[in-house]
């Protein structure tokens, strides 16, 4: 007589835990936020480094603001985003942009201190229209983390030590992002 088969429980959210776990795990890891030039900017040019850490610093703010719209059309979706939009908020601080500027739609905006400054963060951005189907914008949220992540793990072979270790783990993190937008999606 053959034994029954244990009931199968959903392996989905065990998995998505492990791998919200993990990511959070790398940030702890990775992501820290020192300078080498304790003496602030000077009157020369950027290095490669500091443009990297710029720009990684300006794509997390931009993810965050799409983070943002997506939660402003599907509010449904915060238990889901809300972690993953906290994280990337992170990665911003990480790569020194500091935290990133309130939404134009949340209400503590218009109390901003950037009242006549404008900052890398705080400038209008192309944030494409959310799509009214919360698959669908979970989808489009999942690809802008996916491309972002591939553009991270590229940049991140012309980074000397800490930076490209930063650069690594904030990538995968956002792969890991995007794999959990994704099931959420299904």
């Amino acid at each position: 007589m053959p034994f029954p088969s244990p009931p199968r429980s959903p392996s989905g959210p065990r998995r998505r835990t492990l791998l919200a776990s993990a990511a959070g795990a790398a940030l702890l890891v990775g992501c820290t936020a020192t300078s080498d030039d304790p003496g602030g900017a000077t009157s020369r040019s950027p290095s490669p480094e500091e443009r990297a850490r710029a720009r990684a610093a300006r794509d997390s703010a931009d993810l965050v603001e799409r983070y943002d719209a997506v939660l402003a059309a599907h509010p449904a979706l915060a238990e889901l985003l809300g972690p993953l939009r906290s994280q990337t908020a992170r990665h911003a601080e990480a790569f020194g942009e500091g935290a990133p500027a309130p939404s134009a739609g949340s209400p503590t905006a218009s109390a901003a201190p950037h009242a006549g400054k404008a900052s890398p963060s705080a400038s209008p951005s192309a944030t494409p229209p959310v799509p009214a189907d919360e698959r669908d914008a979970l989808a489009e949220l999942a690809a802008a983390e996916r491309s972002l992540a591939d553009r991270r793990a590229k940049a991140l072979l012309d980074l000397p030590g800490e930076p490209a270790r930063l650069l690594a783990s904030v990538a995968a993190a956002g792969a890991v992002h995007a794999y959990l937008l994704t099931e959420g999606a299904k």
